[in-house]
């Protein structure tokens, strides 16, 4: 009697989803096709266990299809030609801090950069050129108008660059890279030492931002870009302890 009721409950769901399949998109089909198939035994169930971060991936595009992507197709059609930002925006890989998220950039508003504690080192063409591209795409080929390096609150390279040497917990690839940060350490060391740590860390989160605008500067393209006036450099820094941010130009 069991096996029986199991085959009209498959039956009848077998029905449901052949009504309701015409008038869904191609993707959604394609999912119902395929329980379909498993349901008349023709492809044997998935056996693999259930997987949460895939669905939530799955489950994140969805959304992005349905609610934004469906919802404004002649602007992602616009997309598809080209891309113009006006924005260069160099941030964290912090998880906390997603720029676009964070300042509310649409897709094709900013070209972005993530690394560890923000930073930009100077101009180099035998280190850090995967910096160096981001910068010279930006700025030669998409002809942004604006330079932001965005700082944060509780930056972990930041915190990383202010126990410098210390070797007890040392990292292959983050000290050698955060030491780009070294000179603003030494001017918050030397203005600021009587601080709490705390404090000092704060101050050398902003100071970093200024060290890599800084940097900017030596990148003969972006030099010659902010003299004539096509670029702003900018500073930000976002605080999430408060929900604030600041913004500053670099003169």
């Amino acid at each position: 009697m069991a096996k029986h009721s199991a085959e009209v409950l498959v039956e009848g769901l077998k029905k449901i989803l052949i009504s309701v399949k015409e008038g869904l998109d191609e993707k959604v089909q394609g999912k119902v096709e395929k329980l379909i198939a498993e349901l008349q035994g023709t492809v044997p169930p998935s056996l693999e266990p259930f997987d949460p971060d895939a669905q939530k991936l799955e489950l994140g595009f969805d959304f992005f299809k349905n609610n934004i992507f469906d919802k404004n197709r002649e602007y992602f059609r616009e997309l598809a030609e080209a891309q113009h930002p006006k924005f260069l925006v160099f941030a964290c890989s912090d998880s906390r801090v997603s720029p676009s998220i964070v300042l509310n950039f649409k897709l094709g508003e900013a070209f972005i950069g993530r690394n560890i504690a923000n930073m930009v080192p100077q101009f180099d063409q035998w280190r850090h050129t995967e910096i160096g591209s981001v910068i010279e795409y930006a700025v030669k080929e998409l002809g942004v108008e604006n330079i932001l390096v965005m700082g944060h609150s509780h930056c972990g390279g930041i915190a990383r660059l202010m126990e410098l040497p210390d070797h007890s917990c040392s990292h292959d690839f983050i000290d050698e890279w955060v030491k780009i940060g070294l000179p603003a350490k030494q001017k918050v060391k030397e203005e600021a030492n009587h601080l709490p740590e705390e404090e000092q860390l704060r101050l050398l989160e902003k100071e970093s931002v200024e060290n890599s605008m800084a940097n900017l500067l030596t990148y003969p393209f972006v030099r010659n870009a902010v003299e004539n006036g096509s670029i702003t450099l900018r500073g930000g820094y976002y605080n999430f302890d408060n929900g604030t941010f600041q913004q500053w130009k670099k003169m």
